[in-house]
C-alpha cells in the first residue's frame, strides 16, 4: 500500500508519454504502473504528469549597484512553485573581502529559511578571485559543499576575466571535479561600443542591442570553448539567444568538447525590433540583448534538433521605475519570468510548433537536472524525488503581472494568452500548489548538494 497514487494522467517519462499511475512513498517516486494501491489518490484526468521544473539560472535577492533584485528568495520561489518549477539554482557572489566559502555560507543563510522550493547555488568567480591562484584555494571546498558549478564572466568590469584568468580558473574548477557556467560576451569591446554610442547622443533602448553585436558574443563563445578544452573543463553557456553564438557551441560540440547551452523564453518569444524599439523598451534590456526574428527562429530550430540543451529563465526582476533611466547604459539588465516558463514553452513550443512533449520536459526539467548534478531531480523514475506537476493542457490563461506571484510590477508577457498551466505541484511528495494557488510554506525548500561526478 503506497502513501499516494496519482491516477488517470499521461506521464511524460524519459522514454516517452505513457498512460499509467504514479505511486509515491514518503518523498520519493515508488512505482509507475497500473492499478497501484494507495492510502490516498490524486486524480490527473485529462492532464500531463511531469517532473517538477528545474530552472538552473535565476537571480533572487541579487545586489547590483545599490539595488536588490525585486524577488526575494521567498517571493521568487513561491512564483517558481506556482509555475511548476520545484528546483532553482541561484548564485553566490563573493565580495573582495570574502573568501568563496564565507560568501557561500552567507548566501545560504539568506536562503535556507525562506525558499519555498529546493535550491542550489552556483559560485561566481569575480575578477579579484581569479587574479591569482592563491585566491582560488576554496574551489575544492565549494565543490565539497555541493556547489559544483562556477560562474565566470567575459563581460562587466568587476567580473570579467581575461583569457589567462579564464584558463587559470577553469583548471582549478576542473581539477576539483566542478564545471563552469559562463556569461559569454566580449566585455571590453562592448564597453567601448556603449561609450561611443552614448557620446554620440544615442541613449534609446535599441542601442543596447546595437552595441552588443551577436558576432562578438560568438567570438567570446569560441574563445571560451577553446580555453575549456585546454583546461579539460566541462562548460555550459548561459542565455544563448542568437544564431551566431549557437553556431560556435555546435562547432565545439562537434570537436568533442564537453559543452552545453541554454536559451530563455524571452529569446524564444521577443525581438529587439518589437520590444527594445518600443516606447517602454527600457524594460526589455537584458544581456545578451533580444535579437532578430531570424535568431528567434534559430532558437526554436535548435530546440527541435537538440542544439540547445535546456531552457532557463535568467529571472532577474527589477521594478519598472528601477528600469526607467535616462540612458540605456544605466538600465539594470534583466527580465522577470520564473513563473511562466513551463506554460510558455508548452503553448508556443508544443502546441504551436509541434515540439515533442518529451523535448518540453527534457529542456525544462531533465537536462538541467542532469547537467547540474541534481541526481534525483527532473524525471519521473522510481527512486527520484517526488517533485511532480499535474499540468492541465486545456487551462486557458491570460498572463498579467497583477495575477502573478512575481514581485515585479510588470512582466514581458503581459496580455499573452496561453493554453496550459500547472494545476497541482508536489515537492518531495507534499502538495505545495493546489488549484493553481500556493499552499506550501516558506522555508520548506532544501539546499541541494550537487555532485557532477556521480
Amino acid at each position: 500500500m503506497h502513501d499516494l497514487v496519482i491516477r488517470n494522467g499521461q506521464l511524460i517519462t524519459p522514454s516517452g508519454p505513457i498512460l499509467a499511475d504514479l505511486a509515491i512513498d514518503n518523498d520519493r517516486i515508488a512505482a509507475i504502473g497500473l492499478q497501484l494501491n494507495a492510502e490516498r489518490d490524486l486524480d490527473a484526468s485529462g492532464c500531463f504528469v511531469i517532473p517538477g521544473g528545474v530552472d538552473c539560472h535565476v537571480h533572487l535577492q541579487m545586489r547590483l549597484s545599490g539595488l536588490t533584485s525585486t524577488d526575494s528568495f521567498e517571493s521568487g520561489t513561491v512564483a517558481a512553485a506556482t509555475g511548476g518549477t520545484t528546483t532553482v539554482i541561484d548564485f553566490t557572489d563573493p565580495q573582495p573581502e570574502q573568501s568563496l566559502m564565507e560568501a557561500f555560507c552567507h548566501r545560504r543563510s539568506e536562503a535556507d529559511d525562506s525558499v519555498a522550493v529546493d535550491y542550489g547555488l552556483h559560485m561566481s568567480i569575480p575578477t579579484w578571485h581569479a587574479s591569482a591562484e592563491d585566491r582560488l584555494h576554496d574551489v575544492p571546498n565549494a565543490v565539497a559543499a555541493g556547489c559544483a558549478t562556477f560562474k565566470l564572466y567575459q563581460a562587466y568590469d568587476r567580473m570579467q576575466l581575461d583569457d589567462v584568468a579564464l584558463l587559470r580558473t577553469m583548471r582549478a574548477v576542473a581539477s576539483a571535479g566542478g564545471a563552469v557556467v559562463l556569461h559569454s560576451e566580449t566585455g571590453p569591446l562592448l564597453d567601448q561600443l556603449r561609450a561611443d554610442a552614448v557620446a554620440a547622443g544615442h541613449n534609446e533602448p535599441i542601442w543596447h542591442e546595437r552595441t552588443r553585436p551577436a558576432t562578438l558574443e560568438a567570438s567570446a563563445v569560441q574563445r571560451a570553448a577553446e580555453i575549456a578544452a585546454l583546461a579539460n573543463c566541462p562548460l555550459h553557456i548561459f542565455h544563448v539567444g542568437a544564431a551566431d553564438p549557437l553556431t560556435q557551441v555546435t562547432a565545439a560540440r562537434q570537436r568533442g568538447l564537453d559543452i552545453t547551452a541554454e536559451t530563455c523564453p524571452h529569446y524564444l518569444l521577443l525581438t529587439a525590433a518589437d520590444h527594445l524599439a518600443a516606447s517602454d523598451g527600457h524594460l526589455y534590456i537584458c544581456a545578451p540583448p533580444l535579437r532578430s526574428p531570424s535568431d528567434r527562429h534559430a532558437m526554436w530550430r535548435a530546440l527541435h534538433d537538440g542544439s540547445i540543451d535546456m531552457i532557463s529563465t535568467d529571472h532577474c526582476p527589477w521594478t519598472s521605475s528601477e528600469k526607467q533611466q535616462p540612458s540605456f547604459a544605466d538600465v539594470p539588465g534583466g527580465l522577470p519570468g520564473i513563473e511562466s516558463r513551463l506554460s510558455l514553452v508548452h503553448h508556443f513550443g508544443v502546441t504551436e510548433r509541434e515540439l515533442p512533449l518529451t523535448t518540453w520536459v527534457s529542456t525544462c526539467c531533465t537536462a538541467p537536472a542532469r547537467r547540474m548534478g541534481l541526481l534525483r531531480k527532473g524525471a519521473l523514475l522510481p527512486g527520484y524525488d517526488a517533485d511532480i506537476v499535474i499540468f492541465d493542457p486545456d487551462r486557458e490563461k491570460r498572463i498579467r503581472s497583477k495575477d502573478l506571484n512575481e514581485a515585479a510590477d510588470w512582466t514581458p508577457y503581459e496580455g499573452v494568452n496561453v493554453v496550459g498551466w500547472p494545476r497541482t505541484v508536489l515537492l518531495r511528495g507534499t502538495e505545495i500548489v493546489l488549484d493553481e494557488q500556493f499552499a506550501g510554506l516558506p522555508g520548506q525548500g532544501r539546499y541541494l548538494h550537487r555532485n557532477l561526478l556521480s
